[in-house]
């Protein structure tokens, strides 16, 4: 019902000449075995006809019997048969055979060279990919230990006003704890005249000073640069440095930061000299809120609010 599928097949135009060739040699000295055989009983048939049956007793060719002759012409046919094997295909003797069997040897030697090269070639390639997925993944952890989260930390009023003659305008007690808890531990980066505001370094912190002066003072453990590049490549061990003013610092960051922690103070100051950048709600999105009202100790409402950017 269904045709049987083709077989396909494995063995070389080399391999399959030689295999034809051997086949070959097989019959050629089957059919002179053969031959060889029938000789025999032939002449042994011819020379009892004659002489035990009396076929053709009378017949002699001068003066020799014909069964004779025909022995001859026989024996002819099976020296020239033997010829044409043994003599005329001689190149498919012992010293063939041993021709045929190097060749072969040969071949299968340089199929092994070959297989053993491409064994070679894909080791090395799986060697190179491990290697280099290896360096990858130490590459992927030594970024992840080294990668922080840079945040923004700012107090703002609802006009992004955020101070006035280097001072804030507010002064709202749970945004100051909120600011220590936060920033505590981590290293802070700040412009000179932020710097210049505080009475002294803040505790458990290290101060980053961006400032144009080359011969800046600051008291021991400050560090004073020159550029935010260099002010974040100074941070660059801690998982979260903190940028916490002024405006002009403010505005060459926000777009590089991953985090805003915001203090939206819910008023106005009109008088105000420094403000805070807008935020582009396409680029930042609002993870968290929690609201204060005023009271005793706060004179404004304000909103701790957390952006993660998109």
């Amino acid at each position: 019902m269904f045709g049987k599928k083709k077989q396909v097949s494995t063995i070389d135009k080399d391999q399959l000449e030689l295999i034809e060739n051997a086949q070959k040699r097989i019959r050629q000295k089957k059919r002179l075995y053969i031959h060889f055989v029938i000789f025999l009983i032939g002449a042994v048939f011819l020379i009892l006809a004659n002489t035990v049956l009396g076929i053709g007793k009378e017949f002699t060719i001068a003066g020799v019997d014909w069964f004779v002759y025909a022995i001859l012409a026989w024996l002819f046919l099976f020296a020239y048969h033997f010829f044409n094997v043994f003599i005329t295909n001689k190149f498919m003797g012992k010293d063939w055979e041993k021709q045929q069997l190097d060749k072969l040897v040969n071949q299968q030697q340089l199929r092994i060279e070959k297989l053993k090269q491409n064994f070679l070639k894909e080791e090395t390639k799986m060697a190179q990919s491990q290697a280099y997925n290896e360096a990858k993944a130490v590459e992927s952890s030594s970024e992840k230990k080294n990668s922080n989260e840079l945040t923004i930390i700012v107090a703002a009023g609802e006009k992004n006003a955020i101070g006035k003659d280097n001072d804030l305008i507010w002064h709202l007690s749970d945004d100051l704890k909120r600011f220590k808890k936060l920033t505590n531990g981590h290293h802070i980066i700040m412009g000179r005249k932020t710097f210049e505001s505080f009475p002294k370094p803040l505790p458990n912190r290290i101060h980053i000073v961006i400032t144009r002066q080359s011969d800046y003072n600051v008291p021991d453990g400050v560090i004073v640069v020159n550029s935010l590049e260099d002010a974040l490549d100074a941070a660059r061990k801690d998982n979260q440095p903190f940028i916490i003013g002024g405006g002009e610092i403010y505005k060459q960051s926000i777009n590089r930061v991953d985090k805003l922690e915001i203090t939206r103070v819910h008023s106005t100051f009109e008088d105000a000299d420094t403000f805070f950048p807008k935020i582009d709600t396409s680029i930042w999105r609002e993870v968290s809120r929690t609201t204060h009202d005023a009271d005793e100790k706060h004179a404004h409402a304000f909103s701790f609010i957390t952006y993660l950017k998109k």
